[in-house]
């Protein structure tokens, strides 16, 4: 339905253009934000989930052994009632190997 006032339809279809203008800056201003933080994270040294895991599961191996090591010294020296016998896991391959 059209309105008898022109003036009101004019002002209708300005407010409805602007609101498509508005909308596409609006996603143009999402793609370059998107964009620049993607470059920015980027440039960062950051590590992959799965590196950081194999390096921490490296980590917990290391301190079995160096603990199991120390009770093995302790007992040596005298200082444990009795000879620790525990045997460390070795791994099979290692997880860093990968890349």
């Amino acid at each position: 339905m059209q309105s008898e006032n022109r003036l009101f339809d004019d002002l209708a279809k300005l407010v409805n253009g602007a609101a498509g203008t508005v909308a596409g800056m609006t996603r143009e201003f999402e793609t370059n934000a998107r964009e620049r933080a993607k470059e920015w994270i980027g440039g960062m040294d950051f590590v992959s989930r799965e590196e950081f895991d194999a390096v921490k599961a490296m980590a917990a191996a290391a301190r079995e052994e160096v603990d199991m090591l120390k009770a093995r010294l302790d007992a040596l020296e005298g200082k444990a009632p009795e000879p620790v016998t525990k045997k460390v896991k070795a791994s099979k391959s290692d997880p860093l190997d990968k890349a």
